[in-house]
Order: structure tokens, then sequence, then C-alpha cells
């Protein structure tokens, strides 16, 4: 094996043309503008509404928010330094929630895609590698759709661009760069004071992103070259110091609070069908493995190892929040196979492009149901037109403007529609039981109960009536001819008929 390089980086070799840069560039170009398009139309399926919830208790009080999903005063993670950020410009500005959620959405791409560009600079300087990165970043997964906030897959980064995750996601390749410059060129408290900052921002805005970048943290730090003296240690753990200093500070909530077995259930399918949605980072691993040879300390085979043995063990313990450090597997092999290609010569030029020659495509077919999100079906071209139907995608969300428009912000509406849990809070109602599991709400199963018991069949009036009035319900959102009190009751009045055969119903009596 030879030696190891002792740079203080990865030496960025000369740019070489192992790739055709223009194609390259503009397939990323592309993907790019597809992506602005998204963060314009922001389409809705998924926690948009838990988002645009938070936004809209921030502006009702910024100091004493209380939960975002129902009324009840207790702390939220999703009160983060960027949310408080969010609102103060909703405030100022005057701006309506869904315009903020958009600027975050070009906001969390911008930082995503600098963010990408700095840290692959730090290991190479092929001028292919940071485009051919973000093909592989956004494609790179398998033959089966994959969706999950903090995953930057096309059809996921599509449908989160709002998402703290996605801003936490920017952040932490940031963080990771500027690790590595620090760390390599020995600089001088402030800077790692400042990467203390940065690490504290990203755990308090999305606490999963922040495993991950604690995780890129140990890597880097374990692969550097020359490794940090003593007083490097010593300005480290400074920064690290202040880091923890901000995070236990924070008043929204408490972050070392957060834990509980219901996150457990709602992450176990991040362990479903790995092969069929992963299949395609194999050429990924494989590259891995070239620079292990090279060296045995090298942070992205360091940060693929560590993500690893943490989803693995999440996956045999039960602990399948653990799943959420995914990002953490995917992103090294496939950041190692777009330097490896970009900087490759001869024979190993020629496979490596064979390869992404091959898979590339076939990771843009598994998510080219995303262009439904933004474009017309007249600006399709006629032959994909015809093939997109056939194409996997993940179905878009109603969005209840028709119910939000009669509901007044603040009241409580009551619910088991699983779309109107999920999106009317966003317009500023609450319901009765949220729609995510919350480990600072000490009531969530009562209300979840309630909200089971009004709608069902056996439930006497009585009962029905108590549940309106202990929660201080003023709208009920029902099926037409489901259970609950029928529309024609003295306690209700039809206020609304919408898609889907739902009524909306105001409570004039208990």
């Amino acid at each position: 094996m030879s030696a190891p390089a002792t740079t203080p980086l990865a030496r960025a070799a000369p740019a070489r043309r192992a790739l055709p840069c223009a194609a390259v560039r503009t397939a990323a170009l592309l993907l790019t503008v597809l992506l602005l398009l998204m963060a314009v139309r922001l389409p809705w399926s998924g926690d948009l509404g838990l988002h645009g919830a938070v936004l809209e208790r921030l502006r009702a009080d910024l100091l004493h928010p209380g939960n975002p999903l129902v009324a009840e005063d207790t702390p939220s993670p999703y009160y983060s330094p960027w949310t408080v950020l969010l609102a103060l410009f909703a405030t100022a500005t005057g701006s309506p929630t869904f315009h903020v959620l958009r600027l975050a959405a070009l906001s969390g791409l911008l930082l995503f895609g600098s963010g990408l560009g700095a840290f692959v600079r730090t290991f190479t300087r092929a001028r292919a590698a940071v485009p051919l990165a973000l093909l592989c970043v956004l494609l790179l997964y398998g033959v089966r759709l994959f969706a999950w906030s903090g995953v930057p897959a096309l059809t996921s980064l599509s449908l989160t661009l709002a998402y703290p995750s996605t801003f936490a996601t920017g952040l932490t390749l940031h963080l990771w760069a500027l690790l590595r410059r620090t760390v390599a060129g020995g600089r001088g408290l402030p800077a790692h004071l400042g990467l203390g900052l940065l690490l504290a921002a990203v755990l308090l805005v999305h606490q999963f992103t922040g495993a991950i970048a604690l995780l890129g943290v140990a890597a880097v730090l374990l692969g550097a070259r020359p490794r940090p003296s003593r007083a490097g240690w010593m300005r480290l753990g400074a920064g690290g110091a202040v880091g923890l200093a901000v995070v236990l500070c924070w008043p929204y909530y408490s972050f070392f609070a957060l834990r509980g077995s219901a996150l457990d259930a709602i992450h176990r399918p991040l362990y479903a069908h790995l092969a069929e949605r992963f299949c395609l980072l194999i050429p990924g691993v494989v590259a891995l493995g070239l620079r292990l040879r090279r060296d045995r300390r090298d942070p992205l085979v360091l940060l693929f190892a560590l993500a690893l043995a943490v989803f693995t063990a999440g996956g045999l313990s039960g602990h399948h929040a653990w799943g959420r450090v995914l990002p953490a597997v995917l992103l090294p092999a496939q950041l190692a196979l777009a330097v490896e290609t970009a900087e490759a010569t001869g024979r190993r030029r020629r496979a490596l492009a064979v390869t992404l020659a091959v898979a590339l495509p076939v990771g843009a077919w598994t998510q080219a149901g995303a262009l439904s999100y933004v474009l017309p079906r007249d600006a399709v071209p006629a032959a994909l037109g015809r093939a997109l139907p056939t194409a996997q995608t993940i179905a878009l969300w109603p969005r209840f403007r028709w119910a939000a428009a009669r509901v007044p912000k603040g009241e409580t509406v009551l619910t088991d529609d699983y779309y109107a849990l999920r999106v009317l809070p966003a317009y500023g109602p609450y319901t009765v039981a949220p729609a995510y599991p919350d480990v600072f709400l000490p009531d969530e199963k009562r209300r979840r109960d309630a909200t089971r018991r009004y709608f069902a069949p056996a439930t006497p009036r009585a009962g029905r009536l108590g549940i309106l009035k202990e929660y201080g319900v003023r709208w009920v959102l029902q099926k037409q001819g489901g259970a609950g009190l029928a529309p024609d009751d003295p306690a209700l009045r039809t206020a609304a008929r919408g898609p889907g055969g739902l009524t909306l119903l105001r409570v004039v009596g208990r």
C-alpha cells in the first residue's frame, strides 16, 4: 500500500479531463433549475403543514408560542434558531406564511448546493467533481422510490426544500468543509469558536441531522493529516464547549429531553426494501474501497463506517430512530464515486464513466415522476408524457384552503382525516390530537383516544359532546355519512362541504 498523503487536505490534483465537463455541468444545471422551480411551486406531500404551523405559532407569540399543533403550552423542538429567524422576517415584512416557506426553500437549496461544493472542494480541484457530486447525490439511490426528510434525493429534496432538515444539511456540509480547512490551516481560536456555534445551530435546527454532523466531525478529526496539535485540540475543545453551552441555553426546548420509543415506531420503514432503494450505491462503495486502499484514515471512508455501524445497530436493537443517520451512509459513497470519477485517468476513467453512464439514467428514471410537480402536461415532450404516468411518484396532498378560509386562527378542529390533521395547522387552527409523536405533550395518548372515541360508532351523543367541551372544540371536520355527531345535530351547523365527501361543521352548542 502506498503511503497516505501528508498534506492537510487531500491533495487536490490538477484538473484532468476525466469526463466531458460540459455535459456534466449541463445536467447538474438542469437539475438545479428544476429544484428552483420546486422551491417556487412548493409541492406538498409530507410535513410542510407542521412547519407552517410552527411559523404561525411564533408569529402569534414569539416568546411563548406553545405547542405548534394542539392548544397546549408545551415546548417544541421545532422552535429552532432558523424558524425563529423566519418568524421574525415574517412579522417584520407581513409576508404570508407560505411566502416565507418559499424563502426557506430557496435558502435551504442555496445552502445545500454551496455546502456540497465547499465540502467536495476539500478533496479535489477537478472541475467535474462538484457538478458530478450533485448528480450522484440527487440521483444515485436505487430502483425503488425513496423519500424522507434529510435524504437529499431529487424527489425527497423536492418535497422537503422548506424543511429545517434541508437547511441543517446545508449547514452540516459547510461545517465539515470549514472544519477540514480550519484543522489543516491551524487557524486560531475565533475560527474554532465559530465552528462550535455552527454545530450548535445544526443540533438545534434538526436534531437527526445534528447526529449526522457529529459523526462527520468525528470522521474529519480522525482522518485529519496532520493530526491536530495539543493546542489545536484545546481550541477544538473550546469550540465544542461553546456549542454545548448554546444548546443548553436554548430557551424554547430542552435538547437532552428529546427521547421516546414512539420515535422508533415511525422510523421502522427506514429499514425496509434496502436493496431496491439503494442498489445503485454499489459503485460508490467500490469507490470508498479504492480510497481505503490509499488511506486508511480517509474521512469519507470513516464517515461511511461510523454511520453504517449506527444504522445497523439501530436495526438490530429495534431503535429505528437511529436509522436517521442514513444520509451519512449514502453521502460518503456518492461523493467518493464523484471524486474518484472526476480524477480518474486511463482504464479506470473509462470504467467509472461507463458505470455512471448506466447508473445515473436509471436513478433519474426512478425519480422522473418529480417532473409532474412543476411541469404542466402540455410542457412535457410527447414521448416523456406518455411514459410519466408509469413512473414512480409520490402523490401530492390536498391543501384544505376551503376549510381553512372559514376557521379562524387559534381555534380547535376535531378531525380524524389523515391529511387534514397534517395540513390544517399550517393555516393557523389547532387539532385535538397531534398528527406526529410529541415527546413534550404529556396527554398525547389521551388526545388520540378522545379523537377515536368521538368517531367511534358506539360512542353516545353525551360522550361526543363531552369531548367537544373538554378540548374546546369549535369545529368538526368529518366524512359525510361517517361516524360522529350528525350534521343536523342541534350542537352543529354545516359551514362548508369540500372534496372527498368532507364536511366542515361549526360547533354552536354543547
